[in-house]
């Protein structure tokens, strides 16, 4: 890592961003995270940190306010006003929890428990600060808000407006049990921001992965239902019997195959598109002497920039089409729920150049590309309206007193990477919002040519 990470900027800029650079500190980080770590933010239920974070900016200078969706669920925004001749920058990360932090909501589903680290209570050990969200996504959301306060407290002049957003319903999740709306995951909240009209000219999500990524996957979600015989146990001697709950688990096994080959054919850019079946839905649990006439199975199916949901539709059809052909007798029928295209931000890009130049003058080095990426965040939300978005954020904490599974990772952050992810996040910012728009479409210009 380079002394300031400012190397490649002219004489002003470097000032600048040194002066905003000034106003990070430890102590500051980790009351930002532990403030949004300790107000419970599950999906669908954002409001009272949403109002949280709104405060905050507004102590720091911003203009800042709260974006109700709904009685429960809101989106939180700020901007820092430039002198309307340079381009507007968002610097944008999601607020609501995978999980919710209840037992009656996540066990057993997540453990037979819930760990220290799975509830939205921060605790500190020593560098690193653990409870639900603390790194994903709530510790990206508290490097944007440090970046923008520090900013703001430098008095940075700048020529376009430097928007902080903080988006509800971020998660790969609908409605929970206790929700009110259907639609409140699924980039919700970031696609009402931009509805409002919060919009920008570019944008940089942060979200985990210490790279600069401008494309990622998209989604689409099937419910597969399987056919059988109801039927009753004392009966399965002497009836047809063709248990749905046992055909799908062929279907199942199957699909956990076809998921492999379907990866492998579709791995492009920095993306290795997955799939999963994540649930399964059948019979009366009260009643055990039965069979059910139908199961239910759903899918995750991740698909990359270059195919489209109907393409992605087909083939998965075409899938479950050949499974039939093979196994006379199944009946097994599909629907898709949910699509969401995979998108990608051209890397000539302004925002692309920048943020890339930002982690090079971090590192001291060329920019690493991590490829074999599944993951979808709200930069498809993001681009897909036209925005030029980039991805930076954290690595997952690996040196810790606890074993670091895959809920740990979510719920661990270090106040050291938090610090590289502000500095990043500020160096981009300058760079971008203290520019005339002539002069960063000169810029773009040159990268096509």
């Amino acid at each position: 890592m380079s002394a300031d990470g400012l190397a490649g900027l002219d004489e002003r800029r470097r000032s600048w961003a040194l002066d905003a650079a000034r106003h990070i500190s430890a102590d500051r980080l980790r009351e930002l995270i532990t403030g949004l770590v300790d107000i419970p933010s599950p999906t669908g239920d954002e409001g009272p940190l949403a109002t949280h974070i709104a405060d905050t900016l507004r102590a720091t200078g911003c203009h800042a306010a709260v974006q109700p969706l709904d009685d429960r669920q809101a989106n939180a925004w700020g901007r820092l006003t430039g002198d309307g001749t340079g381009p507007d920058l968002m610097l944008y990360a999601p607020i609501d929890t995978l999980t919710v932090g209840e037992e009656s909501e996540d066990v057993p589903w997540i453990g037979p428990e819930l760990r220290e680290d799975m509830r939205p209570a921060a605790t500190v050990h020593g560098d690193l600060v653990t409870g639900l969200g603390a790194s994903n996504p709530k510790g990206h959301a508290a490097c944007v808000m440090m970046a923008v306060e520090a900013i703001s407290r430098a008095g940075v002049p700048l020529t376009g407006d430097l928007v902080a957003a903080f988006g509800a319903g971020g998660m790969p999740t609908n409605a929970r049990p206790v929700g009110t709306r259907h639609n409140t995951g699924q980039g919700a909240g970031c696609s009402f921001l931009l509805e409002q009209g919060v919009w920008t000219d570019y944008a940089v999500i942060a979200k985990p992965g210490w790279t600069v990524s401008w494309d990622e996957v998209g989604l689409v979600w099937f419910e597969v239902t399987v056919g059988g015989t109801h039927t009753y146990a004392g009966s399965r001697h002497r009836l047809p019997y063709d248990n749905a709950i046992a055909r799908a688990g062929e279907v199942t096994a199957y699909l956990e195959k076809w998921f492999e080959e379907y990866a492998e054919r579709h791995t492009s850019g920095t993306v290795a598109p997955q799939g999963i079946v994540s649930s399964i839905r059948g019979g009366w649990p009260r009643m055990a002497a039965v069979t059910p006439a139908v199961c239910t199975l759903m899918v995750d199916l991740r698909i990359s920039p270059d195919i489209t949901p109907m393409r992605a539709k087909r083939e998965f059809m075409a899938a479950l089409a050949a499974l039939r052909a093979a196994s006379p007798g199944l009946d097994v029928r599909a629907e898709m729920v949910l699509a969401i295209p995979g998108t990608r931000t051209p890397r000539g890009s302004w925002i692309h150049r920048s943020a890339t130049a930002a982690w090079e003058a971090l590192e001291g080095r060329a920019h690493e590309v991590i490829a074999g990426n599944s993951g979808a965040t709200d930069a498809n939300i993001l681009r897909g309206r036209g925005i030029p978005t980039v991805r930076i954020g954290m690595p997952k904490v690996a040196e810790a007193p606890f074993e670091i599974d895959f809920a740990r990772g979510m719920n661990t952050v270090s106040l050291p990477a938090m610090e590289r992810l502000t500095r990043h996040l500020i160096r981009t910012a300058v760079d971008t919002v203290t520019r005339s728009r002539a002069e960063v479409a000169e810029a773009e210009e040159g990268a096509v040519a």
